[in-house]
Formats: structure tokens, sequence, C-alpha cells
């Protein structure tokens, strides 16, 4: 048998908070709806179309975590992942069911992810205005920072406060800044 090519890549809002529970095995596991909308023009009528598509998603492990702490409804996301068709005996029902989802192997956190609802004090949230991307396996594989030491490191001894970290932090106001037209 051939060797296939199973790989997405999908970018919208999410339609809902993450619903995240833990497997009797104690994996993490985050389920969430990806909205994609799309528009065309009618060659007909010459109308503007749309449509939007809800795309489900399973996250684990790390990226479930990632889900959790940071994904709420609405926010902006990209997934990397593999579509995945399984089927199941629905217990309540007792049909037989299919179900297609992507399953994720990293989740890029898109927008600066700053409300002004979520300005409170004490809510959890990046400090990058950038995006930011998580993969389980870069997580398990690297010597990466956890996510919750993520962050400036302004606090760290040794780094003075003119000195950009990274350009999140930069407003972009300075001389030789270049508009580029993309």
């Amino acid at each position: 048998m051939s060797r296939g090519f199973n790989r997405v890549v999908i970018m919208g809002n999410l339609a809902r908070d993450p619903d995240v529970r833990v497997t009797p095995s104690k994996q993490k596991v985050a389920r969430i709806t990806v909205a994609i909308g799309r528009q065309w023009k009618n060659k007909a009528t010459g109308e503007l179309q749309s449509h939007t598509d809800f795309v489900p998603v399973v996250a684990w492990g790390f990226s479930a975590d990632i889900c959790e702490r940071y994904l709420k409804k609405g926010r902006p996301v990209l997934v990397e992942g593999r579509i995945s068709v399984r089927d199941f005996d629905d217990p309540k029902t007792g049909q037989h069911r299919w179900v297609t989802e992507v399953v994720a192997d990293s989740i890029v956190l898109l927008g600066s992810g700053r409300r002004d609802d979520e300005s409170q004090p004490g809510h959890s949230r990046p400090e990058h205005s950038q995006s930011q991307g998580y993969s389980s396996q870069n997580w398990q594989q690297s010597d990466a920072v956890s996510v919750g030491d993520m962050g400036s490191l302004r606090e760290e001894a040794g780094f003075e406060d003119e000195f950009p970290l990274d350009f999140s932090e930069m407003n972009g106001d300075g001389p030789g800044d270049v508009d580029i037209p993309f």
C-alpha cells in the first residue's frame, strides 16, 4: 500500500469556548470549533455571497493546555494537523456514527489576545502581541520555557529598559520604520 499525505492548515475564529476534559488515562483533550468564512461573487447575479464552515478540532496534551488557558470564543487561531475520520456507537441513541475532525499538531494564537474586558487584574493571558505557536511535539522535544514563564523578560536581572527584547514590545514609532505594501 502506498503512503499518503494527510496535512491540514486552517485559520479562522473560535466559534465557542474550548471544551476541555481529562480522559480516564489522565490525558487532557480540548475540543474546539474553528469558524472559517469565505466569500465569492455569484457569476450569474454578480452578488457577493458568503458562507461559514465550522470545523471541529481536537487537541491533546500540551496543545489542550494552551486551548484551555488562552482561547476564548471569537479568538483568531491557526491550526495545523491532520484529518481524522472515526466511528463509534452512540450510547444515548444506539446509532452508529461517523465523525470527521482535525487532530491538531500545533496551534498558533493570532492577534494580540488583549481585549478591554480582559484587562482586569488576576486575568491570565499571554503577554505577547504577536502570533504565538505552540506545538505538543516541539514542547516535548525542546528545552523551551513553560507557558507560565512566557512573556516579557523585563523582570530578569541584566536587562535594561531601553533594550527591545522582541517586536511585540516595539511600538513602531521610531525613525527608520518602513511601510511594507503587503
